[in-house]
């Protein structure tokens, strides 16, 4: 591999999906912006903050439309592409569906960058894609003063087999398929901290395909999905929560974690997002008394290219977890459970 001289996250004042807006901010952009319209073939829009649009074609067919960008987390121009990349395609396998194609959008400051460091993110995403079967045929550039890199992905399904995130019922189980920590060992890449074997941990995690969402969608006993991203586990959960008009709970110590992800929290390694995503929602999270902050900062930690949050029936939980671990995810486990009650969430 060529030499390269510039750190990729030097340039950039943050990383991964930590660089979302804060959800707070996000709504109040949103506040006032004109509905989609009645149009009888959008199956899924902006009504409840979910992973991606879809539009209905006919009886059996629908398009899923998303797009999903950010600057580097990683230093390696190659890694920094595949984790962009399968970010990106994950919003279609949380609706359910598969992808077919992908446009790449890049932002980069030229006169910063060896362009056989550009073109190793390009290399790296479109190797991610391959991955999923599908081509980036196209895209947009321009000259910008931060590094960005991601895709705009279309994919397609079934309209019975679109999983929502609103779709949780009462007496639901959650299942989460990865491990939490992405964030935190980010700030400890930016820190040089992070201990050894843990990068290559993260960069299995991030660039691992989430397809197994659309095996998941074929199933009669899962009710909805969607995936945990910027927001951390609690504000993705609480998305689901006010989709569906549930309260969900998680349970502390089912939640399965990055292996060095505590021990660094507790060093008071985090990213700047975890408190800007507490700050946003925090008035609807109900945490055991006397959390420490770093455990609360473990739960609104951004991920990037994190897992699915799956709703499903109570009885068929362990068995789908079985099979989604059996499928790639080892870290997959049953983690809370879905009732009746105020749109919040509850750490037990």
């Amino acid at each position: 591999m060529p030499e390269q001289t510039v750190r990729l996250t030097e340039l950039a004042h943050g990383g991964g999906c930590g660089c979302k807006l804060a959800p707070a901010v996000l709504q109040g952009l949103l506040a006032g912006q004109p509905a989609a319209g009645p149009f009888a073939q959008l199956l899924v829009g902006t009504e409840t903050a979910d992973d991606a649009a879809v539009w209905q074609i006919d009886a059996d067919n629908a398009v899923i439309a998303t797009t999903d960008f950010f600057m580097p987390m990683v230093d390696d121009a190659r890694d920094f592409g595949r984790i962009a990349a399968a970010n990106a395609i994950s919003d279609v396998y949380a609706m359910g569906g598969r992808p077919i194609m992908a446009l790449a959008i890049l932002g980069m400051p030229i006169n910063k960058l060896d362009p056989a460091v550009i073109r190793r993110i390009l290399a790296g995403g479109a190797e991610v894609c391959a991955e999923a079967g599908i081509p980036v045929a196209g895209g947009h550039s321009i000259d910008a003063p931060e590094p960005i890199y991601g895709l705009a992905v279309i994919g397609l399904v079934r309209p019975e087999r679109v999983r929502r995130n609103a779709g949780a019922k009462p007496g639901d189980a959650l299942i989460l398929t990865k491990g939490l920590g992405v964030g935190i060992y980010s700030a400890a890449i930016k820190r040089g901290v992070l201990p050894e074997g843990a990068y290559e941990e993260m960069i299995a995690s991030t660039t691992l395909l989430n397809r197994i969402g659309a095996e998941l969608a074929g199933e009669a006993a899962v009710h909805g999905i969607t995936d945990v991203t910027g927001f951390g586990i609690l504000g993705h959960a609480l998305e689901m929560a006010r989709g569906a008009g549930l309260t969900l709970t998680l349970r502390q110590e089912a939640l399965p974690w990055l292996a060095q992800a505590e021990a660094l929290a507790e060093q008071g390694i985090a990213t700047g997002a975890s408190d800007r995503n507490w700050a946003s929602y925090g008035e609807s999270v109900v945490l055991p008394d006397g959390l420490p902050a770093w455990r609360r900062r473990l739960l609104t930690d951004p991920q990037t290219s994190g897992g699915l949050l799956v709703a499903c029936e109570a009885a068929a939980a362990e068995g789908l977890a079985g099979r989604i671990r059996a499928a790639g995810y080892p870290l997959a486990r049953v983690v809370g459970s879905v009732a009746a009650g105020a749109p919040r969430v509850v750490v037990a």
